[in-house]
């Protein structure tokens, strides 16, 4: 039973590092969504969406250790 929660806190950890990484693509993509669908320009979402997605990109490529782990996490 204990090793399940162990993985299960795993899981949970590891969704919130990705969630941290790409979640503001993920808002900007969704609200590009909700504008296209009701009519409305999204580019100004779109560009968001694909900023975020390069920062997302360069800081996942970023060296971490323990001693600048929280650098740049926002």
């Amino acid at each position: 039973m204990t090793e399940y929660i162990i993985v299960v806190a795993l899981i949970a950890v590891a969704a919130i590092g990705v969630y941290t990484l790409f979640g503001q693509t993920l808002r900007n993509q969704t609200a590009g969504l909700a504008l296209e669908v009701s009519g409305q320009t999204a580019s100004t979402a779109i560009g968001n969406a694909q900023a975020n997605a390069t920062t997302a990109s360069t800081n996942a490529n970023a060296r971490k250790g323990l001693d600048n782990y929280d650098a740049n996490n926002r």
